[in-house]
């Protein structure tokens, strides 16, 4: 079942040199539980395409579907909660609240949606993350690749229709950084989880399903990896 489509997205800015089309006519499509790379050089487009998807920026042109629904014919309050309840985010940055210890930092979605836990997918997901001895930990206390895991849980937490990572190994080294990517391809396939890495690493790229190069903001190759 398609989770999540772009239908000739553009995102064009004007600048005193001229016109700039970050995503030029980019249409893609994206099946429940698959594990998705978005690939592509330095301001190629794939983080504006990622903005995009998750609801954080609006086209130029174009439509975004997520579960069907066209997010940007939204208004502004109807977006906040569909990308609360929908969209899950893992930042290179892990974006953790630095007052809430990891318990808390992963219930926050739930908590902000008015939602109680289910408390069974919770226990499964800290011990696929191996966080169960972390929960009373704050953020300071925690190594990198820590962070990433407990960023990783609230994404998961709120059983979203598509995770989006956005180079969420940046901060880590090669060896935590293949351990992050291994964990999200796990909990894709354990939780039957639509999750998308935007990464301009090759490697990890190797990793996913299905792999989508963007360069100079068009989709130059979209397809299951040879």
């Amino acid at each position: 079942m398609k989770v999540l489509e772009t239908r000739e997205v553009k995102k064009i800015y004007q600048t005193p040199s001229g016109e700039v089309r970050a995503l030029d006519g980019v249409s893609i499509s994206v099946e429940d539980g698959e594990f998705v790379a978005i690939i592509g050089s330095s301001g190629s487009g794939k983080t504006t395409l990622l903005n995009m998807l998750g609801g954080l920026d609006n086209p130029t042109e174009g439509d975004v579907l997520v579960r069907g629904e066209n997010i940007g014919r939204l208004k502004k309050d109807e977006l906040t909660v569909f990308r609360r309840r929908n969209i899950g985010f893992v930042f290179q940055n892990y974006n953790l609240v630095p007052v809430l210890n990891v318990y808390e930092n992963i219930m926050l979605p739930l908590q902000l949606d008015g939602r109680e836990p289910d408390g069974q997918f919770f226990d499964r997901v800290i011990d696929t993350l191996k966080l169960r001895e972390k929960l009373d930990s704050m953020p300071h206390m925690l190594s990198g690749g820590q962070q990433q895991r407990v960023a990783i849980a609230r994404a998961l937490s709120a059983k979203p229709a598509v995770i989006l990572a956005d180079e969420p190994t940046g901060n880590l080294d090669s060896v935590t950084g293949t351990e992050v990517v291994g964990l999200l391809k796990s909990s894709a396939a354990l939780f039957h989880q639509t999750i998308m890495v935007v990464t301009h690493n090759e490697e990890i790229a190797q990793m996913t399903d299905h792999i989508i190069r963007i360069e100079d903001g068009k989709v130059r190759g979209n397809g299951d990896e040879e």
